[in-house]
């Protein structure tokens, strides 16, 4: 069972970009605990979205800790730019680089916070082997490359199987894809406790949504 705090992570690739800047404030005047950060190079993944020098930008505007997801391939010549632009936390793929391990060293080098990410069809069983070197696991309930996208059912299975490779361990669990009020009770009991949301947050007032997801979330059955 897990021992983590429940934090909840906006993904800002849902917010209106024209005024990101206001929408990060709004977010954190809401009660998020970290922003959520997508970082999409069109090649790892089938889209856009933007780089270090939109999130040095926004940095002075939050002292909210950033949460750098990046789908990028190859992701360690970009990883120093993402450190010193503001991030805290940086989460690669674990299919991103030839070696896994020595991505997330440098990471930890770098005096961040590293994670790793597994697709729908990516096995738990991956981290076996870096376990140790990880302070998050993302596991992503859609397929990356889209916001708005459904939640996967099946991949409740997998954030406890997530859950039981972490033990004990310091390790944050985090969900991302289709998170929202309806089905934020079940992956939390799963055994995530960081949940990302994107358009279920900024498609309303964020504060109300927030805490809606929140709640949700803590609901137990």
């Amino acid at each position: 069972m897990q021992n983590r705090p429940l934090l909840i992570s906006p993904s800002i690739l849902a917010a209106d970009f024209a005024k990101l800047g206001e929408e990060v404030r709004a977010i954190e005047a809401g009660g998020a605990d970290w922003v959520h950060i997508d970082v999409m190079d069109g090649h790892f993944v089938p889209n856009i979205s933007f780089g270090f020098p939109v999130m040095q930008s926004l940095r002075p505007h939050t002292k909210l800790p950033f949460d750098v997801h990046l789908m990028v391939a190859p992701v360690d010549p970009y990883l120093a730019q993402f450190a010193a632009a503001g991030a805290d936390i940086i989460t690669v793929h674990a299919e991103a680089g030839p070696h896994l391990h020595r991505s997330l060293q440098a990471i930890r080098a770098l005096g961040k916070k590293a994670g790793v990410s597994l697709n729908p069809g990516t096995p738990v069983s991956v981290l076996e082997n870096v376990i140790d070197q990880l302070d998050l696991i993302l596991i992503m309930t859609v397929n990356p490359g889209f916001g708005g996208q459904s939640f996967i059912p099946s991949m409740l299975e997998k954030i406890r199987q997530a859950r039981a490779l972490i033990g004990g361990r310091a390790i944050d669990l985090e969900v991302d894809g289709g998170v929202s009020e309806k089905n934020a009770g079940e992956i939390h009991r799963a055994g995530a406790n960081v949940l990302v949301a994107g358009s279920a947050i900024f498609r309303g007032v964020h504060a109300q949504q927030i805490r809606a997801i929140r709640s949700a979330a803590m609901i137990t059955v």
